[in-house]
């Protein structure tokens, strides 16, 4: 890089940060707009690859330590100075003006590229300019690698439980994930630094894998909460019973089911939902009313008796009289 660039190029600018940010902070913002412009997601577009370039530029400068410091220095200098070539009418206002006091001055003549190498190169780093003993500091890097999606199908209880499971990529490479305890379904996982590789030396992508869970034949998730239905009969729904009700584990809890308890209510066993590092669900048993399908002639006998003793009541009176309001 020209050393005028230095003074003409406001870096902090281009990377919209303070003269005082942090390392990390500037490396957070680049990162976020180099994903933004990059020429992969502007195919054609001349004006976001020039402002790649441009982010990249600054960024070479301001993440070696070393450079941010020597272009601070240069920057201080004053902004209105400029170099001018040999025999050009730029007068007083040529490099010697600048560098003058500091080397011993000169004619403008006396200077070979060889010496502007030697003179810059102890002040700027070692080599050409635009580079460093660290790698390439030009246009576009150093850049991250490409972040790679891919999905995976867990079973109920890992994604329920958490594990730890080994992944194959598309090269061919085994990566291990950890599967945290209560994914949902269609809830993406970052493995950072999994992806692909930098070009130019730069950090990795990233691996983001979109988890599918396969449906449990019983359980349902509802957050951290897991629905089951029970069915009972309508004997044990009508006069009340105790019942079993499963978990997750495999296990048994019992449950105490009401008199007069209608299909659809919803009795709960605290803790027995899923745990995860923000905390436990709840067993939410829904109750289910089984209707018999197969009646012998003694119990049919029975049901019409009780028919003829039940409450002369329409159950669908109130939601018909709903309807017509």
């Amino acid at each position: 890089m020209a050393s005028q660039d230095w003074f003409d190029k406001d870096f902090y600018k281009v990377l919209g940060v303070d003269k005082d940010v942090s390392q990390a902070d500037l490396k957070k913002t680049y990162r976020k707009l180099a994903r933004k412009y990059h020429p992969d997601s502007h195919p054609g577009d001349t004006a976001a690859e020039a402002k790649f370039k441009e982010i990249s530029e600054a960024y070479a400068v301001l993440s070696d330590e070393e450079q941010r410091k020597e272009y601070d220095a240069v920057r201080a200098m004053g902004s209105g100075a400029r170099f001018t070539a040999p025999g050009s009418a730029g007068g007083a206002g040529g490099f010697e003006d600048v560098f003058g006091g500091m080397f011993g001055g000169g004619t403008r003549g006396s200077y070979q590229q060889a010496d502007f190498d030697d003179i810059l190169g102890g002040m700027f780093g070692s080599g050409r300019f635009g580079q460093s003993s660290g790698g390439y500091r030009g246009f576009g890097g150093p850049t991250p690698g490409r972040d790679v999606t891919a999905s995976t199908t867990l079973d109920f209880m890992t994604a329920t439980k958490g594990d730890t499971i080994t992944l194959q990529t598309s090269d061919g490479r085994p990566i291990k994930v950890k599967i945290p305890a209560g994914v949902a379904d269609g809830q993406k996982i970052k493995l950072r630094g999994k992806g692909q590789p930098s070009p130019d030396g730069g950090p990795a992508g990233d691996i983001v894998l979109t988890v599918h869970v396969r449906k449990h034949p019983v359980f349902e998730r509802e957050g951290l909460n897991l629905r089951v239905r029970v069915p009972v009969t309508f004997v044990e729904a009508t006069l009340g019973a105790t019942i079993e009700v499963p978990t997750l584990e495999g296990n048994t809890v019992k449950l105490k089911v009401a008199p007069g308890t209608p299909s659809g209510r919803v009795l709960r066993v605290k803790g027995r939902g899923v745990t995860t590092s923000k905390g436990t669900g709840d067993l939410l048993a829904e109750i289910q009313v089984a209707v018999p399908a197969h009646l012998s002639a003694e119990a049919e006998a029975a049901l019409k008796a009780f028919h003829d003793l039940e409450p002369q009541e329409n159950p669908r009176e109130e939601i018909i009289a709903r309807a017509r309001s």
